[in-house]
């Protein structure tokens, strides 16, 4: 996230053998929903699954972040059917537990991961998504030894606390941490001219961790943050927004960098133009609010524009050499190109069962003594599933490309990813316009 450079397309890839995908096709067919929407939860079982590898997934359904959650569910469940197809993992199929509507609430977060542990055993587990829910969820899945993998909590705290071995190695995530995402949003405002920014951000471990990247970066670059001094955070709880959006725009930044989840977000933003503090303001977004309903929550001028329109962010991207596979499944059961975060979900799972393979073990121990084996070199370098669980089936090494990336996982479950730079058009649609590195 930091060199612009022009969006490549993605790279041709190697899919599913035609067997494959047809009989996977056939199987996600029968559960086929309205266009666009991936399904709260599936359960995908195929004959005796008692001595097989169970996983399951805790991934926001509702609460603020929905509109991102929401989209990214058909991922586990797609994967796990493809799986199931190609022969299961160690000789059995797969069972995946119907998804864990983590509310995007810390607490109901971990409600939800000791169901996942204790009641369902789990071995291994896709979540979850906000930064806070995966700090609750986390302990308990140690507590049980259950591997947890994030495909899009972003904090640069796991990787602090994954240092001081909190984790045990039984966190891991596919979207890289929000140290290289702050790092990509500064660079992408400096860059664009903007040498005075403000940041209002979502007072959790999300909002205040990006922050503190992004001011350090920012002025690394030569920027000002006009309200470094007395940071603005808002409550993850909070309905108005009046004095947070003064606090914030009241020095006449050139830019605002909101650093929010959609729901609460949008109102921040439309209570920054409702009081005229916006007009003239670029204002920069993130990961979590990205969403294609977002401008439409966040509302129109008087005059029938999207308040929104011209809005720039960053979300981390996907050109790995498993995409080819994923977008083929995806776009034939929702008729779309899969969106933000499926591709982290779909390697999340790969993960799980592939490590689980390596181990011959369906325990979330195995999967954890062989995580980084399978997901990193040395090993023949696979992006299909189904070839990769028959290199590690024929006691070969594999290191497995994924559909958001290389998903290289290093010593404290971190990943570096790509990320795409996203702007509102004019008709509220979103377009991603670029790609930005890491400095």
């Amino acid at each position: 996230m930091s060199k612009l450079a022009s969006q490549n397309p993605i790279p041709p890839l190697k899919a599913l053998s035609v067997a494959i995908a047809t009989l996977a096709v056939g199987v996600l067919a029968g559960a086929c929903q309205e266009q666009g929407t991936a399904p709260s939860g599936s359960s995908t079982t195929t004959g005796d699954t008692s001595q097989g590898l169970k996983i399951g997934s805790l991934l926001p359904a509702t609460g603020d972040l929905a509109s991102v959650g929401q989209p990214m569910l058909g991922a586990v469940p797609i994967l796990v059917d493809v799986v199931n197809q190609c022969g299961g993992v160690n000789g059995a199929p797969v069972t995946l537990v119907p998804n864990t509507d983590d509310q995007t609430d810390p607490t109901a977060g971990a409600d939800g991961m000791t169901k996942l542990t204790e009641v369902d055993k789990v071995a291994g587990v896709v979540g979850s998504f906000a930064s806070s829910v995966s700090s609750a969820a986390a302990p308990i899945a140690v507590r049980n030894k259950v591997m947890l993998i994030s495909p899009g909590s972003t904090s640069p705290v796991f990787t602090e606390r994954a240092k001081k071995g909190d984790f045990q190695g039984y966190w891991a995530r596919t979207a890289p941490p929000d140290t290289y995402q702050a790092q990509a949003l500064a660079k992408l405002a400096f860059d664009k001219g903007y040498k005075k920014v403000a940041t209002i951000v979502i007072n959790n471990d999300y909002g205040v961790g990006f922050e503190k990247e992004f001011v350090a970066a920012f002025k690394k670059l030569g920027g000002t943050v006009t309200n470094e001094a007395k940071p603005t955070r808002y409550d993850p709880k909070a309905t108005t927004f009046e004095t947070e959006v003064q606090a914030a725009f009241g020095d006449k930044p050139e830019a605002v960098a909101a650093i929010a989840y959609a729901e609460t977000g949008a109102l921040l933003l439309k209570t920054a133009y409702e009081q005229g503090l916006s007009k003239g303001v670029q204002i920069l977004l993130t990961d979590g609010s990205k969403s294609d309903q977002f401008p439409g929550q966040v509302g129109k001028t008087s005059d029938g524009k999207f308040i929104l329109a011209g809005a720039l962010g960053t979300v981390p991207g996907a050109n790995g050499k498993a995409l080819e596979q994923l977008t083929k499944l995806w776009q034939e059961k929702y008729s779309k190109a899969p969106p933000e975060y499926a591709p982290q979900s779909w390697d999340a799972a790969a993960l799980l069962v592939l490590a689980a393979q390596a181990a011959k073990a369906n325990t979330g121990e195995g999967i954890q003594s062989k995580l980084r084996e399978v997901a990193n070199a040395p090993g023949e370098e696979v992006s299909d599933v189904c070839q990769a669980l028959k290199l590690l089936q024929e006691g070969k090494d594999i290191n497995y490309q994924g559909a958001s990336g290389n998903v290289d996982v290093d010593e404290n479950g971190d990943v570096v990813g790509v990320y795409d730079v996203w702007r509102v058009e004019s008709d509220g649609k979103l377009k991603t316009v670029d790609q930005v590195l890491p400095q």
